[in-house]
């Protein structure tokens, strides 16, 4: 070390241990924990498995089976989704693991019983719907560019469908993480659903003729009304279009698509509709997954919202 500086290190074994253990265990629940998204649902789903444990006098913490069992029956009688008991049961693990203790989800039983739940139940999700391209050609021409709340709606749902955005990722956009040049945007992404650990990923995003449907030129003009290198890309406004540099949340995103495109559409219909209107074009999954970063083809079948029966359909290519 340089002038002789040496790192201080505890002479005593148990006190380093103890140190250690310290940093250990924060990096343990940083492992454990997932997508900011997903920890706040997390949350919400111990809070209610809490709840209903304190109101049978039942121990959350550890939990037994029967404690779950009864827990999860209670949410399928009370009409729960499939998912949503699916993601309770996956809350409860991760306490437990955070506590170094034995999950109820792990047992052999709890398991049977999770399979009752899902034939009786389904497991078929509710996906968010996806759009028309026309449709949303003709939406998108019909907003008012000339206003600064008009200019940045319009900035979302181009750069939301063009670039395959999650809406957790248009809202986490910063300035600095936009870089033009003649070829098109190149959008890097610090963090992901999938991209917990900020790996470099990015997204290529391309001009397109016309002015008024070119996620580029529009994401420039609203840049250039910003007025500055760094912060939020989405902002929401003071009375009289004033701008603030507060980062429009997750949840606006979703309400200002559904201004536009209506409210059986989400945010996340922006990102199932690239799927499959370039499905539709002819992209293969390798394209297709390039820019919506999925890590399987699986996935993107999934994704692929082909609502008309005739749009993909092999009984057209058979000759007759």
């Amino acid at each position: 070390m340089e002038n002789g500086a040496a790192l201080a290190i505890p002479t005593n074994p148990s006190a380093a241990l103890a140190h250690l253990a310290e940093h250990t265990s924060r990096y343990v629940e940083a492992g454990l924990s997932g997508a900011a998204n997903t920890t706040k649902a997390y949350a919400g789903d111990l809070k209610r498995f809490g709840a209903w444990c304190a109101e049978h006098e039942l121990d959350p913490l550890p939990a037994t089976v029967a404690t779950l069992a009864g827990f999860v029956t209670h949410l399928a009688e009370t009409g729960k989704k499939v998912s949503t008991i699916q993601r309770h049961c996956a809350a409860v693990s991760k306490a437990h693991a955070l506590r170094g203790v034995d999950s109820p989800t792990d047992d052999k039983k709890f398991k049977v019983l999770m399979e009752g739940i899902a034939r009786l139940k389904g497991v078929r999700q509710k996906q968010a719907p996806a759009f028309t391209l026309a449709n949303f050609k003709h939406t998108v021409k019909s907003i008012d560019g000339k206003t600064l709340a008009g200019l940045r709606d319009r900035v979302i749902l181009l750069l939301g469908f063009t670039g395959a955005f999650r809406r957790s990722e248009l809202a986490a956009l910063n300035v600095e993480d936009l870089a033009f040049s003649e070829e098109g945007l190149i959008v890097n992404l610090a963090k992901s659903k999938t991209n917990q650990l900020g790996a470099a990923e990015e997204k290529a995003i391309f001009y397109s003729p016309d002015f008024k449907l070119c996620p580029i030129r529009t994401l420039q003009s609203w840049v250039q009304r910003l007025d500055r290198p760094t912060g939020p890309v989405f902002v929401s406004f003071r009375k009289g279009e004033r701008l603030t540099e507060r980062r429009l949340t997750d949840k606006h995103l979703n309400l200002i698509v559904q201004r536009y495109l209506g409210p059986k559409y989400s945010a996340h219909s922006l990102r199932a509709s690239f799927v499959t209107v370039a499905k539709l074009a002819g992209a293969d999954d390798s394209e297709v997954m390039n820019q919506t970063k999925h890590k399987t083809s699986e996935m993107i079948r999934r994704y692929t919202r082909l609502d008309n029966i005739r749009q993909h359909n092999a009984a057209q290519k058979l000759g007759l």
